[in-house]
């Protein structure tokens, strides 16, 4: 299952097919050699997927769940059983840490199978209290039953993200497929291996042909066929804001469902009264985590003037801890960001603030290295809400600090909360203070999908979606089941 160099073949109608557009290569972020050849679909190969999603359905959305429980369930168990030669595929073509494609990825990949495996077993069916008619022009008096029942949206397109090529299409796939559906995957173009073993993985565990189908491709056109095809009814996505509005577009005019998880520029608010080895440990994860390629990464601190420069401080001195460097050497905690061409994006926003007016605390150059796309963590200060910096999301290892002052905890509380909402975004929040009944208090007034309270942890059953430009619907636990489905109500007379 490692990149050994054996060309990638597309997944449709449960057959490996040779791509229209040949192979292109995808290439290792530490050390740009070639990891694999990934097919290049053409239009053509990516609505043939949809179309035998769209005949696999009708007998999918029809199997017992107890049926959709054992495929996932054994397709969790077929993953376990090759844990490292997909933790090893994930870290050369995602460029992530050991740990992290272990711990974070594929072990991730993992669970959601098995969650979703139970998932299939969760009930669709809900009562409704019944309803006396009085006697009237509809008919004579009598008493109404209800029941609203979840039934599978049908096909589904899963865009999925660079930065986990693992745990992103597992959170899509299985409760799309717990629920009924069937799916065309379309795997970012950076890192798209790791979904045909998946694919691989769910083969061998039963799944019936055309219920899940994998197409990968570099040109603009592929995404575009897995989101327009008649067969499609939903498309699920996760990237950046400006794709989704075109791909909502798109939906909207066939009124197709929709699932976006976007961007994000996740206010982390401070108050003086704030545990600071506490929120340096959180917001540092952004120099850390997926070298900041993650959508709610603290990024934005807005923090009181009276801790600011004991908080920069902190943060500098955190830098100066993490190794930077090959993802596979012990002890390496930042690796390379995804691409040349996203390195240089993510420099180009640091010199951007620096001729706004942010001043770099640390990082600010590119580390020295012979191969690899690799950024320093950076620490930019004296922000103000106007900069692009500031407002735009980086997606690398950088973190903006916005300072404010406040004539008492009250008016404290208030501009924090201004400035926090003064965003496109509106992903995950995270508000640090001492007084936990503040901090509640405040994380009430975000605009956000989720709000961390003196944490960045998550809980993997909790809603997870965005406010405003940060998406539309929300998944993750029993959530997810319900966004892959529909709504049907049945009545009857009692």
């Amino acid at each position: 299952m490692s990149g050994d160099g054996t060309p990638r073949r597309l997944f449709i109608g449960g057959e490996w097919v040779e791509p229209d557009g040949g192979h292109y290569e995808v290439v290792n972020p530490a050390t740009e050699g070639v990891v694999g050849l990934a097919p290049e679909a053409s239009g053509e190969q990516v609505r043939a997927a949809a179309s035998a999603a769209r005949e696999a359905f009708a007998a999918w959305s029809r199997t017992t769940p107890e049926e959709r429980a054992g495929i996932l369930s054994r397709a969790a168990g077929i993953l376990r059983r090759d844990f490292a030669a997909h933790a090893e595929l994930a870290q050369a073509e995602s460029g992530a840490t050991t740990a992290t494609a272990r711990g974070m990825q594929v072990a991730v990949a993992v669970a959601r199978f098995e969650r979703y495996a139970k998932g299939a077993l969760e009930p669709v069916e809900a009562a409704l209290p019944p309803q006396i008619h009085e006697a009237g022009p509809m008919g004579g008096a009598g008493v109404v039953g209800a029941l609203a029942v979840r039934r599978p949206v049908g096909v589904v397109t899963c865009i999925t993200s660079y930065n986990n090529p693992w745990a992103n299409p597992a959170g899509k796939v299985a409760p799309a497929l717990a629920m009924g559906n069937t799916v065309v995957v379309k795997p970012a173009p950076q890192d798209p291996l790791s979904v045909y073993g998946m694919a691989a993985a769910l083969e061998e565990a039963g799944v019936p042909p055309g219920v899940v189908n994998v197409v990968s491709g570099t040109d603009s056109a592929v995404g575009e066929a897995a989101v327009a095809s008649p067969d499609v009814d939903m498309v699920s996505f996760t990237g950046s804001t400006a794709v989704g509005q075109r791909i909502g577009e798109v939906c909207g005019r066939d009124m197709k469902r929709q699932l976006m998880e976007l961007g994000g520029k996740g206010a982390a608010i401070v108050l003086d009264d704030a545990d600071l080895d506490a929120a340096v440990a959180g917001i540092g994860t952004t120099f850390s985590f997926y070298s900041g390629q993650i959508c709610t990464a603290p990024t934005r601190v807005i923090v009181q003037r009276g801790v600011y420069e004991e908080l920069l401080d902190r943060l500098s001195a955190y830098i100066g801890y993490l190794k930077v460097g090959d993802p596979a050497a012990p002890g390496t905690v930042v690796g390379p960001v995804i691409s040349a061409a996203h390195r240089d994006r993510v420099e180009a926003y640091v010199e951007e603030g620096r001729k706004e007016g942010a001043r770099v605390v640390a990082g600010g150059e590119r580390p020295l290295s012979d191969k690899g796309f690799y950024v320093a963590p950076t620490l930019l200060a004296d922000c103000t809400s106007d900069m692009r910096v500031v407002r735009e999301e980086i997606f690398g290892p950088v973190v903006v600090v916005v300072p404010f002052d406040a004539d008492g905890p009250e008016a404290a509380e208030e501009t924090a909360i201004a400035l926090a909402g003064d965003s496109d975004y509106g992903l995950i929040d995270y508000v640090w203070s001492g007084d936990v009944a503040r901090a509640f208090r405040v994380a009430r007034r975000l605009r956000a999908g989720g709000v961390g309270v003196n944490t960045i942890a998550r809980n993997m059953e909790a809603p997870f979606g965005g406010f405003k430009k940060s998406g539309v619907g929300r998944d993750v636990g029993s959530y997810a089941l319900h966004a892959y489905s529909e709504l049907q109500s049945l009545v009857w007379p009692g």
